[in-house]
């Protein structure tokens, strides 16, 4: 399993023209799925990002996390992730999850966020675009 979390101002995800979903401040986190991953990775990586301490405090030491600061998560699936461009200029997927065990997966990982912070999503499997203001910037990468 393979995140990316980006600090945010404001983050939305659009689906043909349309936005789906959109948040303030808080998290836009991507997330890809490989074949070894499991619930326990899952719940590791949760926590890891709910707590993960990136946000200012009063002195403007990054020490609060998105729950501290009372912000919200953007969260989109992007198997782009388990890329691999070691051969040529074409990259493969072919470490990726496949799209019935990854919507699994990440309807998972969603319901598993949304006991911590108000959590908003993309569109499995849609071609969204993605905009966000990122603060800092911030971007953290995580994998288990």
């Amino acid at each position: 399993m393979k995140v990316v979390v980006q600090r945010a101002r404001n983050a939305r995800c659009i689906v043909k023209g349309q936005t789906v979903s959109k948040i303030d401040n808080g998290l836009l986190v991507l997330v890809g799925f490989t074949n070894q991953d499991t619930e326990e990775e899952i719940t590791y990586l949760v926590k890891k990002i709910v707590n993960l301490r990136i946000f200012a405090n009063e002195n403007q030491v990054m020490d609060l996390s998105v729950k501290d600061v009372n912000g919200q998560i953007l969260c989109i699936s992007q198997f782009t992730l388990y890329a691999n461009t070691k051969k040529g200029n074409r990259p493969s997927y072919v470490a990726a999850l496949n799209p019935q065990d990854a919507k699994k997966l990440y309807d998972l990982f969603l319901e598993k966020l949304k006991v911590y912070v108000p959590t908003k999503a993309g569109v499995f499997g849609a071609h969204m675009d993605i905009e966000f203001t990122n603060d800092g910037p911030v971007t953290i990468i995580m994998e288990r």
